[in-house]
């Protein structure tokens, strides 16, 4: 029994020490938010189809370098790779504010930039998670999720006005080595932790190289409960950022705001976010956690179609912050209710996979999602795209698992886990 609570409280402290490199780097990384294109803009005078390019090519090349890691990472240990990933976005992040100190900086060094942070970013997220199933208990999993949540939400709503005060003070190149910075300390945070490993699952001997690239997509596709959960994440994740630089247009033209109006617009809803995270954990112990993804993953979507309509004048501020708000609130249960059931239904041999395809998938539906607002805003106007954001995101509804939820076996137990698995395993 001694030896057992002297395991449980290393575990403990391991996650605590997990955490905390978290947060140092989701701070950092708030911090230095939209820092990218404000360097382009502001040291390089880039154009608006430059910045709208050097996102593109952060999204979609970064999606595809990254494809083939998820195979050499689902086959080491996690740890190293997450250290690695920190150490990479630490260096090329650094390059930014040294190079603009030394008058060398580029357009074509900050379009690598974002394809390296973009890459190591989806890297370090596959591996983290498959280290995360590994380090906390299956009954830890979920109040885990949600703290992991929570922190990202705080971070989201300190950080950019911190960013922007820092911006304000240092210049535009400043904020990038802080969040630089946290990076290095993220990767000393990881390097603390001294639970040991798993052993990585083995390569099978004879397996494909196309086959190993696919196997996540197949866990995916094959997976009663996964796949819908997929497609409801395409088309909602697609539908948000469809209207995340359409609200900017909205707020600062058509609704006029002050400079912290808008900044209190960015910063309050995302305490939304922190209150539905702490919220998971009781929620699931009453309803269960399928239920609440059924739940919240509706509550989640109708508060654009009401953002499309909100009315100008003194009322704006309010209705938006209060739509944005209960928005946030609902993907701050629904999204940790949603990593735990992942975690749950996959097979430890594929978990990096899947994972990446995940990831991959969502770096290159949203910036179709933004393209799309982009080209709606120019022929309809600005409150037409956000309304079709609104709409797609309601029907976003429809691709939940309904009906996999419905099925007695649906995926969520042991012996349908493995199966699947075994059908899609290289």
């Amino acid at each position: 029994m001694a030896v057992r609570d002297e395991q449980s409280t290393g575990a403990r402290r391991d996650f605590g020490r997990l955490w905390g490199a978290y947060a140092v780097s989701a701070a950092g990384s708030s911090i230095g938010s939209g820092a990218l294109p404000l360097v382009a803009v502001v040291a390089l005078g880039a154009s608006a189809s430059q910045v709208s390019l050097l996102a593109a090519l952060s999204a979609v090349v970064a999606a595809a370098v990254t494809l083939p890691l998820g195979v050499r990472i689902e086959h080491r240990r996690k740890r190293p790779v997450m250290v690695a990933a920190d150490l990479l976005r630490f260096a090329v992040l650094i390059s930014v504010p040294v190079a603009a100190a030394l008058g060398v900086l580029s357009f074509v060094q900050l379009c690598l930039v974002g394809i390296v942070q973009a890459a190591a970013a989806i890297a370090f997220g596959a591996a983290s998670t498959a280290h995360l199933k590994g380090l906390v208990a299956p009954g830890d999993r979920l109040r885990a999720a949600a703290r992991f949540e929570s922190t990202d939400w705080l971070s989201m709503s300190a950080g950019p006005p911190v960013g922007g005060l820092l911006v304000s003070v240092f210049g535009a190149t400043f904020s990038m080595a802080v969040d630089a910075v946290s990076f290095l300390l993220s990767a000393l945070g990881v390097r603390r932790i001294r639970h040991p490993e798993p052993e990585p699952p083995p390569r099978a001997p004879a397996s494909g190289r196309a086959r190993e690239l696919l196997a996540g997509w197949r866990c995916i596709v094959r997976h009663r409960g996964l796949r819908p959960l997929f497609w409801n994440a395409m088309l909602f994740g697609a539908a948000i950022m469809m209207s995340s630089p359409l609200l900017v247009v909205l707020m600062l033209r058509e609704l006029h705001f002050t400079p912290w109006q808008y900044g209190l617009s960015l910063g309050l809803p995302c305490l939304g976010g922190v209150l539905g995270s702490r919220l998971t954990a009781p929620l699931a112990r009453r309803l269960g956690v399928r239920r609440v993804l059924l739940l919240f993953g509706v509550l989640r979507t109708p508060w654009l179609v009401l953002i499309a309509w909100v009315p100008s004048g003194p009322a704006a501020l309010v209705v938006l912050v209060a739509a944005d708000t209960c928005l946030l609130a609902a993907a701050g249960v629904f999204n940790p209710s949603f990593a735990t059931y992942r975690m749950s239904v996959t097979d430890d041999r594929l978990m990096v996979r899947v994972v990446t395809a995940w990831s991959v998938g969502a770096k290159t539906a949203q910036p179709l999602g933004m393209a799309l607002g982009g080209a709606v805003a120019a022929l309809a106007g600005v409150r037409v795209a956000v309304l079709l954001a609104g709409v797609l995101c309601l029907a976003s509804t429809l691709l939940l698992p309904w009906r996999a939820f419905r099925s007695p076996d649906a995926a969520g137990g042991a012996g349908h886990e493995q199966s699947a698995a075994d059908s899609v395993s290289p």
